[in-house]
């Protein structure tokens, strides 16, 4: 029996639009009303802590509402045909609500907490708010298990190894144009196969040896799936 391909997943935020999670980059720097540079910067952080923490539990509290679309289904499916690694830019939990097993959260996870001054201090909130006053193991305030702009991405070299292991890489509802995680196509092998699923054109510098899907991820992705188990 061949051996089963290596599929690598690189998703963002707009897989989740279709499941009611908005994006700030399409809405002008702003993110349900807040400036996102005031929330998702340790600037804004030191600044004003509570309004950090009021808008990620605004984002908890969509997430546990929010459930998987199509396109999350999908890639969960496709488990039963390739060995699949996902490596998403959101912080959401909707590949994991879909059923997919093997996720890489390059950008921290909304269901997490973690300390203000220790990273690898990190715990399972699930869906409850974080108030000021709630404290981490070392006594620091907890704070979102979310990288903000300007900080390190942990993952970055566990996600760049992942990549350089694929058989097939698919990219669905990034730009991949804000680094550290658009240099992760880079890292892919030469001459295999790489879609993305976009319904404009993608925004990364040369994609002539990618398959572009011109569709939305809620219906490209089911249609690339459907494509890929037909061939194995």
């Amino acid at each position: 029996m061949p051996e089963e391909k290596q599929i690598v997943v690189i998703t963002g935020a707009g897989i989740s639009v279709e499941s009611g999670l908005s994006t700030f980059r399409d809405s002008g720097g702003l993110w349900e009303g807040y400036d996102i540079n005031e929330v998702a910067s340790a600037e804004g952080w030191r600044k004003d802590p509570e309004k950090v923490l009021d808008f990620y539990n605004l984002r908890r509290e969509q997430g546990l509402n929010a459930e998987p679309n199509k396109a999350h289904e999908a890639l969960a499916e496709l488990e039963d045909y390739f060995e699949v690694q996902i490596i998403t830019q959101n912080i959401d939990e909707l590949h994991e609500k879909a059923g997919s097993n093997d996720v890489l959260h390059l950008h921290g996870q909304i269901t997490k907490a973690k300390s203000s001054l220790v990273d690898d201090h990190i715990i399972d909130i699930g869906y409850e708010p974080i108030k000021i006053g709630d404290k981490a193991a070392d006594g620091s305030q907890l704070r979102p298990h979310v990288v903000w702009f300007g900080e390190m991405v942990p993952n970055l070299e566990t996600a760049a190894r992942i990549t350089s292991m694929a058989d097939i890489l698919i990219v669905i509802g990034t730009s991949l144009v804000v680094y550290p995680a658009a240099s992760l196509i880079d890292y892919a092998k030469q001459g295999i196969d790489k879609y993305i699923i976009d319904p404009s054109g993608p925004e990364f510098h040369d994609i002539r040896d990618w398959y572009h899907i011109k569709e939305k991820a809620g219906s490209g992705t089911p249609k690339l799936v459907r494509e890929l188990i037909s061939k194995s």
